[in-house]
C-alpha cells in the first residue's frame, strides 16, 4: 500500500521502510553517502508536517500507510548523525559495531 496520498513523493524511498531498529541500522550500513543525502533531503525538510499529520492516530491503531510513514521517519532518524555530523553511515572510531536485540517494540 502507498504511503498517504499528501506524502506521495517520498513514496521513492519506500526501501527505508523498515520495522525494526535492526533492519533501519543495516540498511544504513549498507547505504552509500549519496543515498542517505537525498533520503535526508526528500524528508527532513517535511519532518515536522509529518510529524503533525501522524499525531492525528492513535500509535497502536495506524493504517498501514501511516504506519509506513511512520517507520520512513524512524529511518530518518537514523541517518541525521551520518549526513549531518559523520559524513559517513558508520559511527568514527567504533570498530565493529552491531545492535543485537531480544525484543523490539513494534507498532
Amino acid at each position: 500500500m502507498p504511503l498517504p496520498v499528501e506524502f506521495a513523493e517520498l513514496e521513492h524511498f519506500r526501501s527505508w521502510v523498515l520495522p525494526t531498529e535492526t533492519e533501519r541500522y543495516a540498511k544504513r550500513l549498507a547505504s552509500s553517502m549519496e543515498e542517505m543525502q537525498a533520503f535526508y533531503d526528500a524528508a527532513f525538510p517535511r519532518h515536522t508536517e509529518i510529524l503533525d499529520y501522524l499525531d492525528q492516530f492513535p500509535l497502536r491503531e495506524l493504517p498501514e500507510p501511516q504506519r509506513d510513514l511512520t517507520y520512513l521517519m524512524m529511518s530518518l532518524i537514523n541517518v541525521t548523525f551520518p549526513v549531518e555530523v559523520w559524513q559517513q553511515p558508520r559511527v568514527p572510531d567504533s570498530g565493529a559495531a552491531a545492535l543485537p536485540r531480544v525484543a523490539e517494540p513494534r507498532i
